[in-house]
């Protein structure tokens, strides 16, 4: 009775559990899925191209600006008279004038620009009517010569905005290392769940033999009934060590699909089967040359370069406003007049009547207070970043040795488990058949049992954990795009 409850209960939940389609899956197949459609790399890839933005905007303090203004004046005085019987009379003028510039920083620190400007005054005076105008065209230059020479606030702003696009680039490849790394290890846990859902399975089909067996020996009388309920016991142990596999099956089969999709409602039903089994091919590990790979491949490490490299720019800016405001400038034009507004202009257009000034000037702060403490605050910030630099390569190195010795230690123990495994098979095929010859008890067959259970698991854990071990290593050498076969482009 026991016996068809058991049954009936496993196919009731195999019914409840049933998926409306399966989906057997490779690695790469998840990682490409994972590539197009996991929401977090989406939400990562606008990174660079919020940082390529920010760097085309740091090129506007280049933008040339257009200055236009025009504006008209009018201005009325009355008679005056002075000492002497002498009058003032009485007068009206009206200005009408224009003024533009074109004006732009150079890649220098150079300043140029365009001037020019017009005025038309016309009116009254005395009681006759006057008219002139006066028009100019010239440009000017500024150039300075210790401060803002080798670098200006534009050119900081460029220099970092460039460095901080690759920083971003090298942010999205840490990304997708990192989610290809947990989707491989996700991967090797859902084969494990599922191999280890297959032995628990195996451990009801012997604990269930083994009560039909001792069953039979209770009916003719050859067996004691303890001996029964111990089978029965074992027996709906194992049924319950299937449902709690089974239930983690279900959990990382989720785990994988939240990793390769955007839609989880279309994968919710789909039982996703891997593959591939989990094996233990041996690798040739060499400290140096995982070590030369952490340094030049881990993005985090070239990251960590950016920074300091981001904060010498920041230096060389703070070291050259310590310098004093040194600027030479000069202007060259020409005026034009008239009594017409054309007379004026065409003036000008003749280069008769040329103007010019050139100087220099000198600004220089009598304390520098904030200047002086600016640049030793972000001195002593590159040093300490130079050492957090330092740090990070030394946790590398670590890394890639704890790693390494965790494969080789997880290697040996899937040799071991194996061995242990094959062990308890023969030990149990042998116990079954002194049972069968009444020289064993069904304690010891039960025993044995149980010890088969765990060595089966202990093997496929000891394979799935050498595994995530390989995908670690290659995580903390940088070279999990490679290994992976990953063509990483940031478009």
């Amino acid at each position: 009775m026991l016996l068809v409850l058991a049954a009936t209960t496993l196919a009731a939940l195999g019914q409840t559990n049933s998926p409306v389609n399966v989906r057997q899956m490779s690695l790469q197949e998840c990682i490409q899925l994972a590539l197009q459609h996991n929401l977090d790399l989406q939400i990562d890839r606008y990174n660079p191209k919020l940082a390529l933005y920010t760097l085309e905007g740091a090129y506007g303090g280049y933008d040339p600006t257009l200055s236009i203004s025009g504006q008209h004046s009018h201005s009325e005085s009355g008679a005056q008279l002075l000492g002497g019987g002498f009058v003032i009379p009485s007068s009206t003028s009206d200005d009408n004038s224009f003024s533009s510039s074109l004006s732009t920083l150079l890649p220098y620190g150079t300043t140029f620009s365009l001037q020019g400007n017009t005025t038309d005054t016309y009116g009254n005076s005395g009681g006759g009517a006057f008219e002139n105008s006066v028009a100019s065209a010239s440009f000017s230059i500024d150039q300075p010569l210790l401060k803002n020479l080798w670098i200006d606030s534009t050119r900081l702003a460029i220099r970092v905005a460039r460095n901080r696009l690759k920083y971003s680039e090298l942010l999205l490849q840490l990304q997708v290392m990192q989610i290809a790394t947990t989707l491989e290890q996700a991967y090797y846990e859902l084969i494990y769940d599922r191999e280890n859902l297959v032995v628990q399975q195996k451990a009801v089909e012997l604990a269930d033999r083994l009560v039909m067996e001792n069953r039979k020996k209770l009916e003719v009388g050859t067996l004691a009934p303890l001996d029964l309920q111990s089978a029965e016991a074992q027996a709906a142990s194992s049924r319950a060590a299937v449902i709690a596999a089974d239930s983690q099956l279900g959990t990382q089969g989720r785990v994988v699909k939240q990793l390769i999709s955007e839609q989880y409602r279309e994968w919710a039903t789909v039982d996703l089967q891997p593959s591939a089994d989990l094996t233990a091919s041996k690798h040739n590990l060499d400290v140096q040359d995982s070590w030369s790979k952490g340094l030049t491949l881990r993005p985090d490490y070239l990251e960590a370069e950016l920074d300091v490299e981001k904060q010498g720019i920041q230096l060389k800016y703070d070291k050259n406003q310590l310098y004093p405001q040194l600027d030479v400038f000069g202007t060259y034009g020409y005026n034009g007049s008239g009594k017409e507004f054309s007379d004026a202009l065409y003036t000008v257009q003749q280069n008769s009547e040329r103007f010019y000034t050139y100087g220099g000037k000198i600004t220089v702060p009598l304390s520098r207070i904030a200047a002086r403490n600016a640049y030793k605050s972000d001195k002593a910030t590159l040093q300490q970043l130079v050492l957090t630099l330092k740090k990070l390569e030394q946790n590398i190195m670590i890394s890639i040795d704890n790693d390494i010795a965790s494969i080789r230690s997880s290697y040996d123990q899937v040799q071991a488990t194996r061995t242990a495994r094959e062990y308890e098979e023969a030990a149990l095929d042998a116990e079954q058949k002194k049972l069968e010859n009444g020289k064993s008890t069904t304690y010891t067959v039960l025993q044995v049992q149980r010890d088969l259970t765990t060595a089966r698991g202990n093997e496929i854990q000891a394979l799935d954990t050498y595994n995530k071990n390989l995908s670690q290593l290659s995580l903390d050498e940088g070279s999990t795009l490679q290994r992976l076969g990953i063509d990483f482009q940031v478009r």
